[in-house]
């Protein structure tokens, strides 16, 4: 009897294993921080930049590399993915970024007790390698305001503009797992937007006189932030 059931119990078991259908993929994780390629000294009466937490548009929440495919699908590596959030890393490499550019005094985050002259608000709206046409692209949606000078207000729209960065991908790349060389062209194609960003609020601020940078007495007892 005890024989019967074991022969009985072998169809059910092999429907059951738990040996994995494919092989096991190893995870990758890569950086994503570029760097402005100089750093330049701001002038004493540089303005003071809050940069508020970059939002992320739907899809680019998750870690994972984003691949547009030949059809046209977006394919996720999940076994190759960045060390954090892609907005968050695209956060902290922007305001790195947009100090060592030295037109601002300070570039604070939220919760920071220094006020702020100018406030920029933002969105990833692109991170993803487009190995059919040999590129990699980042897009970010940019808002800039000028915060009131003297007591309560709404603050200013400046500037609200599109920064968009692209970068050359080797040829071969497998959409699906694009790797290493993926990651490092996504790099530098946000550097080249973070290099529109800046550019995009020099024009600004040089188009509004109106709005001078708050003078060194009223930033007296706080610190600057970023490196």
């Amino acid at each position: 009897m005890t024989a019967r059931r074991s022969l009985l119990l072998l169809p059910l078991l092999a429907g059951c294993s738990v040996l994995p259908n494919r092989p096991y993929q190893e995870t990758q994780r890569f950086g994503l921080a570029p760097e402005r390629p100089s750093r330049t000294t701001p002038s004493r009466n540089a303005p003071v930049l809050l940069v508020r937490s970059l939002h992320a548009a739907p899809g680019l929440d998750g870690r994972g590399l984003r691949s547009l495919t030949a059809g046209g699908e977006v394919a996720t590596a999940y076994w190759q993915e960045w060390v954090a959030p892609p907005a968050d890393l695209a956060e902290e490499a922007l305001r790195r970024w947009l100090l060592a550019s030295g037109r601002f005094a300070a570039v604070t985050q939220p919760g920071s007790r220094l006020r702020a002259d100018l406030v920029l608000e933002g969105e990833l709206i692109r991170l993803q390698a487009e190995p059919a046409a040999g590129r990699a692209v980042a897009a970010l949606a940019i808002l800039l305001l000028a915060e009131p000078q003297s007591g309560p207000g709404e603050a200013r729209i400046l500037a609200q503009f599109t920064a968009e960065g692209s970068a050359p991908l080797p040829p071969g790349l497998d959409p699906r797992a694009p790797g290493p060389e993926a990651a490092a062209a996504l790099s530098a194609a946000l550097g080249e937007a973070f290099a529109r960003v800046e550019e995009g609020l020099a024009s600004a601020t040089s188009r509004a006189p109106t709005v001078p940078p708050r003078r060194p007495a009223d930033r007296r007892g706080s610190a600057s932030s970023g490196s």
